[in-house]
């Protein structure tokens, strides 16, 4: 009886760090619904969990396509800064996100366009300035996880993208310095940086649950440029999002203007998705934890904040399971 009233008690209290801090993830990216394809399975188990995440957008994805042809309205296109970030916000309460900060910058678009030349943009703004403004939001929220993107420049170079990945390696490591950025807040130093993954073992696996259901895949360009993909680093990290795909999809569908309902990357079912790849794939590139051996490939993590949970917490999970 003791035991589980103990138990009860840990339960209903926030995951906490071995110091005593309550876990928290944030998570960069880009632009309004990366945060649905990448990574809201995650968010969402966490958050079931008791664990704050919060997302940061780099830019307004003003120069997204209209991918939905159902979308497609001259208002829309007239007010699509203003249309996306509705589209974002919806889409954060799917997820289960405790907070949104958005870090003001416009859509750079690709290399050679109008867009890209401009002055505004994320890719063109000032590396310092925009550092300062993610190392402002880490120290606020006070994570032990941060999670942002490796080098896509193998598989996509999007200038937003990148500038993500330039922008979040030196913040990880500035939010901790008392020297840098002091106008800020109080210095506070994450404890992992993560990058978010996408395997070819995943890009098999959801391409042949197309094929199984007799859809043509969207996947299979990516499957025929498969050794253009070598270069990218495999995975540390399987989170299972099993449980959590239904708020994945109803994240990607509150972007009306990406996603249409009725197309061909709506198609495969949940159950399916559980049964073919049920995991959320990430890159542990730094980490301050001492405990255990470095994750590899072959030895993967199955929690962004392995080695940092505090002891009753963990033992009530395993408690919990019977273990």
């Amino acid at each position: 009886m003791a035991t589980a009233r103990l138990l009860a008690s840990v339960v209903m209290t926030a995951p906490l760090d071995t110091a005593g801090n309550p876990l928290t993830l944030v998570s960069v990216h880009a632009h309004p619904d990366d945060e649905a394809s990448k990574g809201a399975g995650t968010v969402a188990r966490y958050a079931a969990e008791g664990i704050r995440s919060a997302l940061v957008c780099c830019t307004g994805g003003e120069e997204g396509d209209i991918l939905n042809p159902g979308a497609d309205t001259p208002e829309v296109r007239a007010n699509l800064r203003a249309v996306r970030e509705a589209e974002l916000r919806a889409s954060v309460d799917a997820i289960g996100f405790a907070e949104l900060y958005l870090l003001g910058y416009r859509d750079s678009g690709m290399v050679d366009t109008e867009a890209n030349a401009r002055s505004d943009n994320f890719a063109n703004a000032p590396l310092e300035e925009a550092v300062g403004r993610l190392v402002e939001v880490i120290r606020r929220e006070r994570p032990q996880v941060l999670v942002t993107y490796g080098d896509e420049t193998a598989f996509y170079k999007h200038p937003d993208h990148v500038r993500v990945h330039e922008i979040s390696v030196p913040a990880f490591d500035a939010a901790g310095d008392p020297d840098r950025y002091p106008e800020a807040g109080d210095p506070w130093q994450p404890a992992k940086l993560y990058y978010s993954g996408f395997s070819f073992r995943r890009i098999r696996a959801l391409h042949d649950a197309y094929e199984r259901l007799g859809e043509e895949s969207p996947w299979a360009e990516r499957i025929a440029q498969f050794p253009a993909d070598l270069a990218i680093e495999p995975p540390t990290t399987y989170i299972d999002v099993g449980d959590y795909l239904g708020e994945r999809r109803a994240a990607l569908l509150a972007h009306r203007t990406q996603i249409d309902p009725d197309g061909a990357w709506m198609r495969v079912p949940d159950d399916l998705l559980r049964e073919v790849f049920p995991w959320e794939e990430y890159v542990l590139a730094r980490s301050l934890v001492s405990d255990g051996e470095r994750p590899t490939a072959n030895a993967p993590e199955r929690d962004l904040f392995a080695g940092l949970r505090a002891r009753h917490d963990a033992v009530a999970k395993a408690e919990a399971r019977g273990e």
